[in-house]
């Protein structure tokens, strides 16, 4: 039998949907992109839209596959289970049953299948598994480490999703990277719902004692670490990043805002201060890394002055690039009770305003690489390769498909760089091999 997998939302997805197509073929299935007899949509649910752009996509793929049966997985199916239901999808299995989804599958295509929906409290779930998360041409992989989130934000839907914090094991971690270091792997991201939160229980060890272990452990090229909060990129991992050539020079932050009473609101555990001094930090041990972050803007409670704080913090700041995400109420969470919500023409204006700024900055930081001399992943795409990824995240193209394969390291002179016009990335460096 023949399956595919569409995945949605974060890289922890993307991990997972490593998971599912490993479960997949073990249980005898085979991948087919073009005619597959089950469609398995691994759902995201960090917004309300996101799980309805889910319940679109099930539409789109009965008209595409009107032979195959389609299954949701994923946050959308522990969070939003009810609206899926009155969805077409034939099956609805949930995070808490995703390690059984295939044997669920099987019933399904076999006829055996007594309900539509597999779902369980998320919270009692305990196992977290190793492996998955393989991108295509076997050069770059997500390597999730951590899962589930223990700080239950007033926005925020994601522990109802994923369960409570747990951890994998530095040794299993430290494994898995040597093996995809074997299949050629140049480049791992170690990924998480709150990498923040690592914890080894079996030898008490925090995150930095996890990447210490695995620069020492492991002969992984290049490593890098998805988000982290103002306060979890503590002295000692940054003198990790500033010791160490595996450690790419590129963080992504989870602010979220830059006003302290926003922040609070939101119980975030941080204040303004905080985030001001972290971008002060990384400029003063790593002026040359590439800094991104996560803003929501039109918080519940959040003034034109409260606004103004943020933007004012962020424009003082050093930094290259933001993602800004206006808040969208979400049927769940604390925030909704929150007085002071907002029209959506004011929230839209301020993540307009805040983007601008983003785009802003993002050609500056481009402007300034242009004749830097960069080591580039070479990443393929449909098989070409005509592009790469620098340590510092900056994605390079070249004016000719090259004869290099994908995965190659290469040093690359940066000649000059695309504007991207008022798009969110600001545009894109070219270059050419030195």
């Amino acid at each position: 039998m023949k399956y595919k997998v569409l995945s949605y939302g974060c890289k922890v997805n993307t991990y997972d949907s490593g998971l599912l197509q490993k479960r997949m073929n073990s249980a005898g299935f085979h991948e087919d992109q073009d005619s597959p007899d089950v469609v398995l949509l691994n759902t995201c649910a960090v917004t309300h839209e996101a799980t309805k752009e889910s319940i679109r996509h099930v539409r789109k793929v009965k008209k595409n596959h009107p032979q195959a049966k389609v299954v949701m997985t994923g946050c959308a199916a522990q969070v939003d289970s009810k609206l899926l239901l009155e969805s077409e999808a034939d099956l609805i299995v949930a995070n808490s049953h995703k390690t059984t989804i295939q044997d669920h599958i099987k019933d399904l295509l076999d006829n055996k299948n007594t309900q539509k929906l597999y779902r369980s409290n998320i919270f009692k779930k305990e196992e977290l598994e190793p492996g998955g998360g393989l991108e295509t041409e076997h050069t770059r992989s997500f390597v999730k480490i951590q899962d589930g989130c223990n700080s239950f934000c007033s926005f925020c839907v994601i522990p109802f999703a994923r369960g409570k914090s747990r951890s994998l094991s530095v040794e299993s971690i430290v494994n898995r990277l040597n093996e995809l270091s074997e299949m050629g792997v140049k480049e791992a991201v170690l990924t998480g719902v709150h990498i923040g939160d690592y914890l080894d229980e079996s030898t008490n060890s925090g995150l930095e004692d996890l990447v210490e272990q695995v620069l020492e452990q492991t002969k992984m090229p290049r490593l890098r670490l998805t988000s982290l909060e103002p306060i979890e990129l503590t002295p000692r991992l940054l003198s990790l990043f500033k010791a160490s050539d595996k450690l790419c020079p590129h963080f992504h932050m989870s602010i979220q805002s830059a006003h302290t009473g926003t922040l609070a609101a939101m119980k975030r555990k941080y204040t303004a201060g905080d985030v001001i001094d972290c971008f002060q930090r990384i400029k003063t041990e790593l002026p040359h890394a590439f800094v991104g972050m996560d803003v929501i803007v039109g918080f519940p409670g959040e003034t034109e002055q409260d606004f103004l704080t943020t933007y004012q913090n962020l424009e003082r700041s050093s930094w290259a690039q933001i993602h800004v995400f206006p808040y969208s109420p979400r049927p769940g969470v604390y925030a909704n009770r929150l007085d002071g919500q907002m029209l959506r023409h004011d929230i839209m204006e301020r993540a307009k305003t805040l983007r601008a700024l983003g785009v802003k900055r993002h050609k500056e930081f481009l402007q300034s690489q242009v004749g830097q001399t960069k080591e580039l992943l070479l990443l393929s795409k449909r098989g070409v390769v005509q592009s790469g990824l620098s340590r510092d995240y900056c994605s390079v193209e070249f004016s000719e498909p090259l004869a290099h394969k994908a995965g190659e390291l290469v040093k690359v002179k940066v000649t000059g760089w695309q504007d991207g016009g008022m798009a969110t990335s600001g545009g894109f460096l070219q270059g050419e091999i030195v």
